[in-house]
């Protein structure tokens, strides 16, 4: 087979790293795309994933709508050379187009209702549009649904097992309890209209978790001169090491505080959205793994509330163990469709 990946974002490295490797092993030919925003090439770097760079990313809707023209130009000439069967991508808006305007099967693994633009951009024209179970909207014939999360592509136990060393990289003894607090620029396209904690909020919030642990800060945007102290450089291909063993993460970014929530973590999200994803809500209502709220008030009781609480870690480790149990590995389920894909197109070519 010869697979194309198209990534467009350091969460999507993860999603599919694993099935390229996998793929790769088994004498398939694979070509990963990539777009440079925030820490994507670091990490296509770090997991040794040779790539072609499309794009630098652009900010606004102007300065998106120009980009995804460029990336779909360069995209086309990469198809057709490598003679593509079964193109894959999380969020479809450069690559569906091309593969609709070539006759290759696109598949698109995306989780995030409120992103209204890609959706729109994309849905009508991709091959298969297959979400988590608990995506709260539903696209016809063309859209499949799986038992699992994005996340759970490199999460799962099957792919990843936390690294103790984390604590000598942190310059701290084994065991010490930290709080990770992750900062976004809230430049992505599904940002749009979104707003982030307000520089008093973020005080209080350091103000109330020092006296309990460690504060680490990771942001994408620069931060305020007062909370340097806090930042910690991570590589980003340490960061679930990070999280798996904090006391607590604190995130306005979605992906950050489901990873944690994934590994055991208790994770509070902020957010003005949040509350309509059904990845988000399947975490919160079913599992009480993860906090999600748009009110900066609640979320200070919140974290009070879970330091309160005996044995947080331990109890959130439980509730992660029956979410495993409920849940299958989005990397073995990704494969089985690229391989049905496949067969399917052979399949019309020769009848």
């Amino acid at each position: 087979m010869h697979i194309l990946f198209d990534i467009n974002h350091p969460a999507h490295v993860h999603l599919f790293r694993n099935a390229i490797k996998t793929l790769e092993s088994k004498g398939h030919h694979v070509i990963v795309t990539a777009r440079d925003k925030d820490v994507t090439l670091q990490l296509l770097e770090s997991y040794q994933i040779p790539h072609i760079l499309l794009s630098k990313a652009q900010k606004g809707y102007l300065g998106l709508g120009i980009e995804l023209i460029k990336r779909q130009w360069k995209l086309f000439p990469i198809l057709r050379k490598n003679k593509i069967d079964v193109c894959v991508s999380a969020t479809g808006a450069c690559s569906v187009h091309v593969c609709k305007l070539l006759g290759i099967p696109s598949l698109v693994f995306y989780d995030t209702e409120h992103a209204k633009i890609q959706n729109a951009l994309t849905i009508s024209f991709a091959t298969r549009f297959m979400t988590p179970d608990s995506f709260q909207r539903r696209y016809g014939k063309k859209h499949l649904t799986y038992n699992s999360m994005h996340e759970l592509a490199y999460l799962h136990p099957k792919y990843f097992s936390p690294d103790p060393n984390i604590f000598e990289l942190l310059r701290m003894p084994f065991g010490s309890k930290f709080v990770f607090l992750r900062f976004v620029s809230w430049n992505a396209a599904h940002d749009v209209g979104q707003k982030g904690l307000s520089l008093n909020m973020k005080r209080k919030i350091i103000q109330i978790c020092s006296q309990y642990a460690r504060v680490i800060i990771s942001s994408e945007a620069q931060m305020d001169a007062e909370f340097e102290e806090y930042r910690f450089a991570i590589a980003p291909e340490k960061m679930h090491d990070v999280l798996y063993y904090a006391e607590m993460c604190i995130s306005e970014g979605g992906t950050t505080a489901t990873e944690a929530a994934i590994l055991g973590t208790p994770s509070i999200h902020f957010s003005s959205t949040g509350k309509y994803c059904g990845v988000f809500k399947d975490l919160e209502k079913n599992y009480d793994l993860l906090h999600v709220t748009e009110k900066e008030d609640d979320l200070l009781q919140k974290v009070g509330d879970l330091f309160s609480q005996d044995n947080l870690k331990a109890n959130w480790q439980l509730k992660r163990e029956k979410l495993l149990e409920n849940k299958v590995s989005l990397t073995d389920y990704l494969l089985n469709r690229i391989e049905e894909t496949f067969n399917e197109k052979k399949k019309n070519i020769t009848s």
